[in-house]
């Protein structure tokens, strides 16, 4: 049921956003359709199955579903330039910076992030859930999410000392759970509906899916994982691994996974859809 979902989940937002690029050509319109392809699709999932929860259908949620993925394409591409990670693979494939090159990659991460706000714009909806889900993203993917928790992983490459754990946790509530976040609250937001059981379900998983980068980090292979690994290891950085050491964090994602599937009681069985996405964030390969 799961594998389904998120298969086509990927599918139709990847389609929904290069229905969007439409005849634009050139090697800006080219890195962006190169950028979005091969991902696991499992933001886009949540926002499917969380509006699936809440009544609203599924071509009502292609738009917000593209967008996740648009904004996400567009923090790994910057992400992987010499100035950040500097990172040559990404998805099995050469990272946009090395396909074509700098400048290139940095216009089609901008040009990824405007799009995202283009499709979310379009989600058919009310217009007072329509601008919650606007400044919604503008806040998960800025200062205060996913670039805050991106501008603390730089900072502590060159700190003093490492980060406590608790600092890790911040750090990754931002860097990676933000747009977890807004994804699996799209749903209720669209739907006016509450969104507590979700949002502490959302919290765990994307700690969940952090600490599974750590390990992988440390267990996986470049050509199974689709990026560089053992980067954190050997540049002696600070990871939920380094803190509670390989079992401690497999268990800290196991007991994450469990928490993320007790906030879904809300929902009975048909919860489990997104059960089993809580499960496969730790069990994946890559």
């Amino acid at each position: 049921m799961f594998e389904q979902a998120l298969a086509e989940a990927a599918a139709r937002a990847e389609r929904r956003i290069v229905s969007a690029l439409g005849d634009a050509q050139g090697p800006v319109a080219d890195a962006m359709r190169y950028a979005v392809t091969g991902g696991k699709g499992l933001r886009s999932f949540l926002v499917f199955e969380s509006a699936r929860l809440h009544g609203v259908a599924a071509d009502d949620a292609a738009a917000p579903a593209a967008a996740i993925e648009a904004m996400h394409s567009y923090s790994l591409v910057h992400d992987d330039l010499p100035c950040m990670d500097d990172d040559d693979l990404r998805r099995g494939q050469p990272t946009v910076h090395r396909k074509w090159d700098e400048a290139t990659a940095v216009l089609a991460g901008d040009a990824l992030q405007t799009l995202a706000f283009q499709l979310v714009a379009e989600t058919p909806c009310p217009p007072e859930a329509a601008c919650a889900l606007i400044a919604s993203l503008a806040q998960a993917a800025g200062v205060r999410g996913m670039v805050g928790g991106q501008a603390m992983d730089i900072a502590a490459e060159t700190a003093a000392a490492p980060l406590s754990l608790a600092q890790i946790t911040a750090l990754q509530t931002g860097k990676t759970g933000a747009l977890f976040e807004w994804a699996a609250l799209a749903g209720p937001r669209m739907a006016g509906a509450q969104t507590r059981a979700l949002q502490a379900y959302a919290r765990d998983l994307g700690l969940a899916f952090q600490i599974a980068d750590d390990i992988l980090d440390i267990e996986g292979d470049a050509a199974t994982v689709g990026k560089a690994t053992g980067k954190d290891a050997n540049a002696g950085k600070a990871t939920f691994v380094s803190h509670l050491g390989l079992d401690g964090a497999k268990q800290r994602a196991r007991d994450l996974v469990q928490s993320a599937c007790d906030a879904l009681s809300v929902y009975g069985a048909e919860g489990e859809t997104l059960r089993q996405a809580a499960a496969f964030v730790i069990a994946r390969n890559s």
